[in-house]
């Protein structure tokens, strides 16, 4: 799991790593995912963020290989926001994948001993 989080994701969605003109676009998509990911409770308490092709998957899942099905859940949701498909039926596949994905790592950390994100409270 020490590969590039944004080149990893480029890869899948069939753009080579060194083809940099789309990477501000992947970065805004995987960020969004990664902050319903820290809703479903997966990564540090306070979020995680990438802007670069230097964080590794292992930064946001500590290398926790029940979790590797987050990376499947972050390229799904980047192609739906990045490249959807043209035909509803495979709109709707992917969306039913994510709902699954989403469930699954909700359980599997609710397991775990789910902890809700802190929020500062006002002054």
């Amino acid at each position: 799991m020490t590969e590039s989080i944004l080149n990893s994701t480029k890869k899948i969605l069939g753009i080579d790593s060194s083809y940099t003109a789309f990477d501000e676009d992947i970065i805004m998509h995987i960020n969004s995912t990664f902050a319903t990911l820290n809703q479903l409770g997966v990564g540090p308490v306070n979020g995680f963020m990438i802007s670069n092709s230097t964080p590794v998957w292992n930064d946001i899942l500590n290398s926790d290989l029940r979790l590797n099905s987050v990376k499947s859940y972050v390229y799904l949701r980047v192609r739906l926001l990045f490249d959807p498909p043209s035909t509803s039926y495979a709109m709707s596949a992917i969306q039913d994948q994510i709902t699954e994905l989403g469930w699954r790592i909700s359980t599997y950390r609710e397991e775990e001993g789910w902890t809700a994100p802190t929020q500062e409270e006002e002054s």
